[in-house]
């Protein structure tokens, strides 16, 4: 069955259809919700049993508008946001770019991921969902609620920022 079955089916009764949407979408997501929480990480595991408790309850309101994985990793981004808005510490990560500061590098270089980490969320959300998982700027706009605009300029930097970090260039 394709994504479109699976959903009808599910929303007709069918728990397996659900389990299979859950198999099929749920290791991609914990490792989007790994990476958008940051530094936040041990939060992913709650996190995800949320996102598919949100999914399963407002299935019923999915109109095959975008594909259910985006509609899914959207659920995931609302969640995230509400994790770190609730999180001590938070305002670091919403800081202007102007105030970032990159991390001290290990030996020459840092890796990849802890530089991802250490984007402020609006680059982070918009990295991961255009880099690691090849969302589109229209998607990754009704995801996040922002301009298809706003999200390649956001892109932009972010990319910017992780070549400062990862090359050690403090420009």
């Amino acid at each position: 069955m394709d994504e479109r079955q699976l959903v009808t089916a599910f929303l007709g009764g069918e728990e397996a259809a659900f389990r299979a949407l859950y198999d099929l979408h749920a290791p991609s997501l914990y490792a989007f919700l790994n990476r958008i929480l940051g530094r936040w990480r041990s939060e992913a595991n709650d996190a995800l049993q949320d996102v598919w408790l949100r999914a399963a309850r407002d299935l019923g309101r999915f109109r095959f508008q975008s594909s259910f994985r985006t509609w899914l990793f959207g659920i995931a981004v609302n969640r995230c946001r509400e994790i770190l808005r609730l999180t001590p510490n938070y305002e670091e990560e919403i800081a202007e770019v102007e105030g970032v500061t990159a991390p001290e590098p290990v030996g020459e270089r840092i890796d990849l991921e802890r530089a991802v980490a250490r984007l402020p969320l609006r680059y982070r959300e918009v990295v991961v969902l255009h880099d690691i998982y090849e969302h589109t700027h229209a998607e990754i706009g009704a995801m996040l609620g922002i301009d298809e605009g706003t999200s390649k300029s956001n892109l932009s930097r972010a990319r910017a920022l992780l070549r400062r970090f990862i090359g050690g260039n403090h420009d």
